[in-house]
């Protein structure tokens, strides 16, 4: 899935084409949003907030897109052939110069600009880890909510309400960073660990959209040896409402409460 790091590249490359541009023709595969009203709208901008792309328009509509895992961006010229399928398209803008793209994306949405503060999805984003400034004390006050207490670190990281823009390769390689096990209990981290985590996801996101790549130690290395200590990296389904494969080495991110009867241990 697309991380902060690929939206915020992804924004990047589609913002000078067709900011400033007028909308020449737009559709949407059925059951897709009425793209049409965009038709002669200039395109104000392209932006990331966390796993979103959102391109806003001075007639007051702006699209929002959520890649989930196979979604993305392309940008061709008028006539240029696509390297996809046309009808793998979601949403389709051209304007002179350009045409964007969106194949595959399971979410497309076009709503008025000014209900973005009460949008679902968008108004309870935590802090996006992309942006600058910062803000560390929110993060931290969110990562310290309550609610999160009990839950295991690794489910935190991931809830877009917490922190905007970690998807599961980085909260895999950010934790082997930290030597931190996924199943320790958000509230059993002390803040300098909490202060770690946040600054090892922001690195590692800044990393991926300044260079397109980011390091990976122990993503999708299951059964490999851990390259810091030699023990086999271990993967198993972790979480209730979307179970995502967490990889981990049980040498260096040692979680006492683990056993090896725990059916985590032994996940595939």
């Amino acid at each position: 899935m697309p991380e902060g790091d690929t939206l915020a590249r992804t924004a990047a490359g589609l913002r000078p084409y067709l900011v400033g541009r007028t909308v020449t023709a737009a559709s949407a595969r059925p059951p897709g949003p009425r793209v049409e009203r965009l038709l002669g709208a200039e395109v104000l901008a392209v932006d990331a907030a966390g796993k979103n792309l959102l391109i806003r328009f001075d007639n007051g509509l702006e699209i929002r897109t959520h890649l989930r895992m196979h979604g993305s961006w392309h940008r061709y010229r008028p006539g240029e052939r696509w390297r996809r399928a046309p009808s793998r398209a979601r949403l389709v803008i051209q304007v002179p110069g350009a045409v964007a793209v969106c194949f595959d994306a399971p979410v497309v949405e076009l709503f008025e600009q000014r209900t973005e503060r009460l949008h679902p999805a968008l108004a309870c984003l935590g802090p996006d880890l992309m942006k600058d400034p910062f803000d560390v004390e929110e993060a931290m006050r969110r990562l310290r909510d309550p609610e999160h207490a009990s839950r295991p670190i690794a489910e935190t990281l991931l809830d877009q309400r917490v922190l905007a823009g970690i998807g599961n390769e980085v909260r895999n390689e950010v934790l082997w960073e930290a030597r931190v096990s996924p199943w320790t209990p958000t509230a059993d981290l002390d803040a300098a660990a909490l202060h770690d985590l946040i600054e090892r996801a922001r690195s590692t996101l800044q990393t991926g959209a300044a260079t397109g790549r980011r390091p990976r130690h122990i993503y999708r290395r299951a059964g490999r040896p851990c390259p810091r200590c030699g023990e086999l990296v271990r993967v198993a389904r972790q979480g209730r409402d979307l179970p995502r494969l967490t990889f981990w080495c049980p040498a260096c991110q040692l979680a006492p409460s683990i056993t090896a009867e725990s059916p985590l241990r032994g996940g595939t």
